[in-house]
């Protein structure tokens, strides 16, 4: 499916309109399709005021109530999909704050209690030592301090145990030189360090193994409902379950391929004696 940027914005807001007029032509009552999808009339009202996303299985519910068309069923398939994908470019996270942004993944991680991240090309926020996480809003014009700040906070995360982590870098992302060499070794040290705490799994992708597939971006999934995909000009936040669902795949392919454990912080070791030599 090719996603319309503009569209994501708008489509919330469609699906809701939609499905709204669906129920009225056919001449049937919030209550009566509430009735006859075995939901609360409440969650009718929201769905069809936008004030809730209804999941797939909720409008194929609606459809087949209302008696839609194949063809309809379809097309509305496709825009509940789009209506659980979110596109945030980075020029207006940086006119709206950084700060914000942050505010945000904290939100993730306070309601979520199973993680998965693949780093592709960097070390995220979580893992980052204060001089990598300065060096990674460097290029961002204006103050940063309170993005940077929010970022560091948001590390105490790692220490709750309720919440289980598992992080899996390349050795793109571990080894690569987005600091001066004694500072390289001191976050790789900060990597080793985290992964000695009883609520997280990293493991490193070493680039002398043989790996059959093929990464293309930096990805995080939340408790399997949702994945944040990076790229160099903004981020997609998926919801809808067989996006997310695909993502869980991915990583665990990746997963089968990562260094863990003693491993792992053997390897990491080298790469930061590396540094220092």
């Amino acid at each position: 499916m090719t996603f319309d940027p503009d569209a994501l914005g708008r489509s919330k807001a469609d699906l809701a309109e939609t499905l709204r007029t669906l129920r009225k032509r056919a001449g049937r009552t919030q209550a009566w399709l509430a009735r006859r999808c075995t939901m609360s009339q409440t969650k009718i009202s929201n769905i069809e005021s936008a004030k809730l996303t209804p999941r797939l299985a909720d409008v194929e519910l609606i459809l087949r109530a209302l008696e839609a068309p194949p063809d309809l069923v379809t097309q509305m398939a496709a825009l509940t999909r789009i209506a659980h994908t979110e596109w945030q470019d980075v020029w207006s996270q940086r006119r709206t704050g950084l700060e914000k942004k942050q505010n945000e993944l904290a939100g993730f991680e306070k309601t979520s209690s199973e993680f998965r991240y693949f780093l592709l090309s960097m070390v995220t926020g979580l893992l980052a030592t204060p001089e990598y996480v300065r060096a990674s809003l460097a290029h961002v014009p204006g103050d940063q301090s309170k993005a940077i700040a929010k970022k560091l906070e948001r590390q105490a995360v790692l220490h709750d145990t309720s919440k289980h982590f598992t992080f899996i870098l390349t050795e793109q992302a571990a080894r690569w030189p987005f600091l001066p060499a004694l500072a390289m070794a001191m976050q790789i040290d900060r990597l080793i360090s985290v992964s000695l705490l009883p609520n997280v799994r990293l493991g490193v992708i070493p680039l002398d193994g043989h790996v059959p597939v093929c990464a293309l971006n930096t990805f995080t999934v939340y408790d399997a409902r949702i994945a944040t995909v990076e790229t160099s000009t903004g981020a997609m936040i998926f919801r809808d379950h067989r996006d997310v669902s695909a993502y869980v795949s991915e990583f665990a392919e990746y997963e089968g391929h990562a260094l863990f454990d003693e491993p792992a912080r053997e390897r990491l070791s080298a790469w930061a004696d590396q540094f220092r030599s």
